[in-house]
């Protein structure tokens, strides 16, 4: 094929897996890295499990990452419709070519008998392979079947496919990232392509739509290894051109078991949610075994694909480390812009009434409440202090800082010195250091007692954002306020 095209083919049966997301990341690079294109196709043919929602979650997640198809259900193509149950009326021509060739067959093998079939190869302790017992079946006897109201389904031919383009029965493909794979394609089976309700299978309708489609390159998770051998047989008995395939090893959690919310969010729209940016999501998860050249590891989506190179891919299982991607989106924080910052936090901040507060008061809250911040929804209970004429005091604060006669004293005298203090930045600074250093000489109290006395009055903790700025946001009227009722709840 002379253009690379490639493709993501999520089942909207649950939102979009972080996994998925890795998936449709290496495609997407792959494409761009080779000036290629990258197709979305919708694969919702499991009707009981397909929904509207998850289709749409589909789109909003990869769109949030940055990764724009070329081709899709939205967008359309010259090689639609794009979603698999639009396609039904394309298939059966491709399963009478297979039979008319005697690459398939008819199986009237009721699911009593094929049941039966996999309890007497368990006895025996044997892989189940189909017995093939319908393969030459004459049309009288398919006849009679029919008569008793069976309905056959169509298994591919294994054995023959295998013999006609095959010098023995080892099927090898040379996989992008895994190197030589084979396989006995005596351990196999005839397995189904349409089942007896003329609904295709998956091995099938995925091979008539990646040809059809004309993908060059199937990039996607080594689960689906063993299909690949099924695959390759249905490309080549239909005279189809067989793409190249890639295989990516799997996600698993710290534990090094299977990834799952147990662990933590595992859909993309979970760590939006959570707060999380997209920008820090796409170049984490794009480290999931491949690295850049330079050993930089903060990249943006275009710097990767420029650097990407399929063959480096790890042949390995990767680690999905939370703490890494935290503190990989504590940089991303702080490297945002401080007006588009604001509007990110604002979803985060519902509970409490922003209109209290000036943009400029908005935008130094934000400013000195940044810095620790690894996900945005850190925002929450980090800035509670910041409304309210009172402030919830935290118990351990109360007890383990307040209710000290040392804090008693300082907040006293903090009280009676500061109803002087000009509120502004600048004097604030001054007069805090001043502050300090009076405690350090007159009792020998280290500086950050005297503060954690200040703080823990005016804020209800212990630690937080910069004081000057706090005080400096929430007024005089207030920071007095808060001060003289912490020296009455302790009394």
């Amino acid at each position: 094929m002379s253009e690379v095209r490639v493709r993501i083919a999520p089942s909207p049966s649950g939102n979009l897996h972080i996994g998925t997301a890795r998936t449709a990341l290496f495609n997407y690079l792959f494409a761009k890295k080779n000036n290629g294109k990258f197709v979305l196709r919708i694969e919702d043919t499991d009707a009981e499990r397909t929904s509207q929602e998850y289709v749409d979650n589909i789109f909003d997640s990869l769109k949030a990452l940055g990764l724009n198809w070329d081709e899709g259900p939205d967008v359309g193509g010259n090689y639609g419709p794009y979603t698999q149950s639009q396609r039904f009326d394309i298939y059966p021509k491709y399963v009478q070519q297979l039979l008319d060739s005697g690459f398939a067959y008819e199986c009237f093998c009721t699911p009593e008998e094929l049941e039966a079939e996999k309890e007497e190869a368990t006895a025996a302790k044997k892989a189940y392979v189909y017995s093939k017992k319908c393969e030459n079946l004459s049309e009288e006897e398919k006849a009679k079947l029919r008569a008793e109201g069976r309905k056959p389904a169509i298994r591919f031919n294994i054995a023959k496919a295998q013999k006609a383009f095959h010098s023995s029965t080892i099927l090898e493909f040379d996989d992008l990232v895994k190197g030589k794979l084979h396989v006995d394609t005596n351990l196999i089976g005839d397995f189904v392509i349409m089942k007896s309700n003329g609904a295709p299978t998956y091995n099938f309708a995925v091979v008539i739509d990646d040809a059809l489609m004309k993908i060059s390159h199937v990039i996607r998770g080594e689960d689906h290894i063993s299909n690949t051998y099924k695959q390759i047989l249905i490309f080549e008995a239909l005279g189809f051109e067989v793409p190249r395939f890639g295989h990516l090893g799997m996600i698993l959690a710290p534990d090094r078991s299977k990834l799952s919310k147990r662990h933590g969010a595992t859909a993309v729209s979970d760590f939006v949610k959570e707060g999380y940016l997209t920008d820090a999501l796409i170049n984490f998860v794009a480290l999931l075994g491949w690295s850049p050249s330079d050993g930089q590891e903060i990249k943006t989506v275009d710097e990767i694909a420029q650097d990407f190179r399929i063959g480096e891919i790890s042949s390995s299982n990767s680690i999905f480390e939370y703490d890494k991607l935290k503190w990989m989106n504590s940089h991303y924080i702080k490297m945002l812009p401080i007006e588009e910052l604001k509007e990110r936090l604002k979803p985060y901040l519902t509970k409490y009434d922003l209109s209290s507060l000036t943009d400029e008061q908005y935008t130094k809250m934000v400013e000195i409440t940044r810095e620790p911040l690894t996900l945005l929804s850190d925002i929450t209970d980090a800035v509670p202090y910041f409304f309210g004429k009172d402030v919830e005091i935290e118990p351990e604060t109360q007890t383990g800082t307040l209710d000290t006669d040392v804090a008693q004293k300082v907040l006293v005298d903090f009280l009676e010195k500061a109803k002087a203090w000009e509120w502004t930045e600048e004097n604030l600074h001054e007069k805090l250091a001043e502050f300090r250093a009076y405690w350090k000489e007159k009792d020998g109290i280290k500086p950050k007692v005297t503060m954690w006395a200040v703080r823990a009055a005016i804020t209800g903790r212990t630690c937080g954002a910069d004081m000057v700025g706090i005080l400096e946001i929430l007024g005089k009227e207030t920071s007095l306020y808060r001060a003289e009722k912490a020296i009455k709840l302790a009394v």
